[in-house]
């Protein structure tokens, strides 16, 4: 007999089926929750985005070819003979090609055309349009067709011609084209790279100092370096006014230049953007391997060239990174060279002139392009640079202690004494201000400025506008981030998916707020948006600071749950315990601190905000930081000192709370950690 066990035809067992693994309950609702965050994004940030380009490429143009008129004779008889408006602007020379450039709103004259008009002759004309988009006004009704209107001399001086609406680049054009605007690019991109230079030199020597050196006093020195971050960038201006202004109290020391301008705005910047510098340069400083300073040691390298091989190529992370993100906070920066820039124009300052001085929309967003550009190139090098950052400590390491050195340490004491002074010096000086009654003349202190409801700017209740935007970001922002964050770290599959999520959760940090405040101007104030019911509302101002600061908390909350095993997960699974009931009872305590770092992260940024609310505040929901703009607009410069201190002492008082309940919550929830 044969044997065939073992033949190829019945060895080879058919090919089945693909097998797909099949989605659970807990999958489904994993994905759903992260379409619904990705479709917020997208309607907050993505749409609004894109319309405010298209707007940038909106042109608005008189085109005078499309109107004819006639005029009669004094006895109001018309001949016939029909007048081309472009031929008559011609003959009589009254508008040049770039006076016919406008925005939506514009609106031309037409009596420039006729040398002899009187608004008092008899004479009488007739208008009309011969294109289909053709409008023009008669006083304030529109007229569009090819019928004539007759009308008389009176009533003839109030038309006004209504532009015709195309798509280009003529507004790039005519932006570069003029000098006064194109200039800010020129002053933007000097004073943030002038401001990245001073500030990373100052904060890295600053954090060296704290990390690398036994002086005295090292926590009260990281709490003075920490307070910029608390006061909104318009308060460091006012405090130079009271300082090296015209009455300023150290005015000779400027030598004759003046605050107002690239001086004030480089002093300034260094103020409100040498803690983040600071907090990364520290981080980076703050991770060190001692044997690399010991071996140096043994090969009797020096001091000078220890600091060169090894201090440096270690922080060389840090340091690119807190350069980019310094260089990303001057660029985009508002408030500060708003109160104390002068004539010296940046791309920030000429967006609120465009829409808030000229009402030019157009051109508020083409020069809203120009300045995301530099914004989104200095993000991309970082997210770069940090992409290649490698780990530096190993388990071998050997955390690196410094040695006292009584000579360097009183260098470093000095430095770190003289950088306390300029933060604290500058918050004394606000201080003082808001008491004086009446600088220089009356410097008896008084609370008179503290009166708000007597100032232009929203009084007190613009205070309170502010706090309760501060709890209403710090809660439904923490909500919102940190699930978002669990459901793009801790989803299976779906990979599309997670990295388009993440694509634009970063997409926030590379927008500058002035962008975002004048993208929403486009997106919800438009009447045929079903969400144009909360424009002017606190419910856009939350919208607006939570996806202005999404991205850091994303990362602060994703960076959290990367700690968290992934067998947490498995263990659920297995128990057949559903996923919200793990993220509840373990996820959400054991991530509890950087919830909690989340949640007074978002609320004093909403405290201290400026660009990204000053486009979309309204007369019942104005804030404390806009009223700090608005009191220094009207001159009430002490009032507004007065309105920057209570943002400052609120965020203070928040802090402290934030402190004590982390202290509390945290001995609670984490005692597993000291187990």
């Amino acid at each position: 007999m044969t044997d065939t066990a073992h033949s190829p035809a019945q060895s080879q067992m058919p090919t089945g089926a693909a097998i797909k693994g099949k989605l659970s309950r807990d999958d489904i609702l994993m994905r759903a929750g992260m379409i619904v965050i990705a479709l917020y994004l997208i309607v907050t940030l993505v749409m609004p985005l894109s319309i405010m380009f298209s707007k940038s490429l909106s042109t608005y143009r008189f085109d005078l070819s499309a109107f004819e008129f006639q005029v009669s004779d004094e006895a109001g008889t018309f001949d016939g003979t029909i007048l081309n408006g472009l031929e008559l602007n011609e003959a009589a020379g009254v508008y040049t090609p770039r006076d016919l450039n406008t925005n939506a709103d514009g609106r031309l004259g037409v009596t420039g055309f006729f040398p002899d008009f009187s608004f008092r002759s008899p004479v009488e004309y007739k208008i009309r349009s011969i294109a289909e988009d053709g409008r023009y006004l008669v006083g304030s009704t529109l007229y569009t067709g090819s019928e004539w209107q007759q009308l008389d001399s009176n009533t003839f001086r109030r038309v006004s011609l209504r532009p015709t609406k195309s798509r280009g680049i003529s507004n790039f054009v005519e932006y570069f084209s003029t000098p006064a605007l194109s200039n800010s690019i020129k002053n933007s991109l000097w004073i943030a790279a002038v401001s990245t230079v001073i500030t990373v030199a100052l904060a890295f020597w600053f954090a060296y100092a704290l990390n690398r050196s036994c002086i005295r006093f090292k926590g009260v020195f990281r709490l003075i370096a920490m307070m910029p971050i608390l006061v909104p960038s318009l308060l460091p201006g006012i405090a130079l006014v009271y300082l090296f202004g015209n009455q300023g109290m150290l005015k000779e020391l400027l030598f004759g230049a003046s605050i107002y301008g690239p001086i004030g705005i480089l002093i300034g910047s260094v103020f409100f953007t040498f803690p983040h510098a600071f907090i990364i340069i520290s981080t980076a400083l703050a991770i060190s391997d001692a044997r690399l300073y010991e071996a140096a040691t043994s090969l009797r390298a020096s001091p000078w060239r220890t600091f060169w091989t090894v201090t440096i190529p270690a922080a060389r992370y840090g340091l690119i990174s807190a350069a980019f993100v310094v260089f990303n906070l001057v660029i985009t920066d508002f408030g500060l060279p708003k109160v104390i820039g002068g004539q010296f124009n940046v791309l920030a300052v000429d967006i609120y002139k465009q829409v808030i001085g000229q009402q030019n929309f157009e051109m508020g967003a083409v020069v809203s392009v120009v300045l995301v550009i530099p914004a989104i190139f200095a993000f991309a090098i970082d997210r770069l640079v940090q992409s290649k950052q490698i780990s530096s400590l190993s388990a071998r390491s050997v955390p690196f202690q410094p040695k006292p050195d009584k000579k360097m340490d009183r260098i470093f004491l000095i430095y770190c004494t003289l950088v306390g002074i300029f933060i604290v010096g500058i918050l004394a000086i606000c201080q003082f201000a808001a008491l004086v009654k009446f600088w220089p003349y009356d410097l008896s202190l008084s609370l008179k400025n503290f009166q708000f409801n007597r100032m232009d700017g929203g009084g007190w209740e613009a205070y309170y506008n502010s706090i309760k935007l501060g709890l209403l970001t710090a809660v439904i922002g923490t909500a919102v981030v940190f699930f978002g964050a669990y459901l793009v770290e801790k989803s299976k599959g779906f990979t599309t998916g997670r990295a388009i999520f993440q694509g634009f959760a970063m997409l926030p940090m590379a927008i500058p707020g002035m962008v975002l405040g004048l993208a929403y101007i486009f997106f919800f104030n438009n009447p045929d948006n079903p969400l144009n019911v909360i424009y002017g509302t606190m419910v856009i101002l939350v919208v607006s600071t939570v996806t202005h600061f999404y991205t850091v908390s994303h990362l602060t909350a994703v960076t959290a749950l990367k700690q968290m095993d992934g067998e947490f997960e498995s263990v659920a699974a297995s128990l057949k315990q559903p996923t919200m009931k793990l993220f509840a009872r373990v996820t959400v305590p054991v991530c509890l601190p950087a919830i909690l770092d989340i949640s007074i992260y978002l609320f004093v940024n909403a405290m201290t905000t400026v660009s990204a609310v000053v486009f979309l505040y309204s007369t019942d929901t104005a804030l404390a930081s806009i009223a700090v703009l608005n009191m220094d607009d009207a001159g009430d410069i002490a009032p507004a000192a007065a309105m920057g201190m209570m943002i400052f002492y609120t965020n203070a008082f928040a802090r402290i709370i934030h402190l004590i309940a982390s202290r509390g919550i945290l001995g609670r929830t984490q005692a597993w950690r000291t187990r």
